[in-house]
């Protein structure tokens, strides 16, 4: 299963933006997660690309993006880094505490945030469970109590982009091969120019 890079400071800067959107600059972290992945499931719908490139894990309470979820739970490698800006204020609450700034994401991924941001606005955490339940990469891997990974084919079946599969799993070996060369955040700056 070919899988894209995940782009620690497109998803570091995605989340940001989102919590700057709200009043108090905090939310709900299973919201945040899921309003983070059906941008990243937009984005696969529209350009064939995520963009936190992400893995996709089918959870008990829908999908989530894995190591996202580890940045907020303090488990990740970069968990340090990422509470430099993003951190814990209560159990189930995170807070934007310094603003990373949106660079690194093009005006697509910002837009496809807003857009997303806008579209969900009304919905709770258990709101966007309940809509992320709905959808049918996570219905096909419901794991239980347990979790698994949702395959990229899954995602691209359930977007209506199954023809494109293969060119976009080509993509993410480019994609793959181009970090191991010049590393994640060069690879993530250089591909976002074109």
């Amino acid at each position: 299963m070919t899988m894209f890079v995940f782009k620690f400071d497109k998803a570091l800067q995605a989340a940001a933006y989102l919590l700057r959107r709200e009043s108090n600059h905090e939310m709900n972290y299973m919201r945040l997660l899921k309003v983070l992945y059906v941008a990243d499931r937009e984005s696969i719908r529209q350009t064939g690309r995520p963009i936190t490139g992400d893995q996709i894990a089918a959870m008990k309470r829908g999908p989530v993006l894995s190591q996202v979820f580890d940045l907020v739970k303090g488990e990740h490698l970069r968990s340090p880094d990422w509470e430099e800006f993003i951190q814990r204020e209560a159990q189930y609450i995170v807070r934007l505490v310094k603003n990373p700034g949106q660079a690194i994401l093009s005006r697509f991924e910002i837009e496809t945030l807003e857009r997303v941001a806008v579209d969900h606005r009304e919905r709770d955490e258990w709101d966007m469970v309940d809509f992320t339940h709905t959808f049918p990469e996570w219905i096909k891997n419901n794991p239980g109590d347990s979790s698994k990974p949702i395959p990229l084919a899954d995602v691209l079946e359930a977007v209506g982009r199954s023809a494109d599969l293969e060119a976009i799993e080509e993509d993410a070996k480019e994609d793959r091969a181009f970090a191991r060369v010049f590393g994640t955040g060069v690879a993530a700056s250089l591909r976002n120019v074109g």
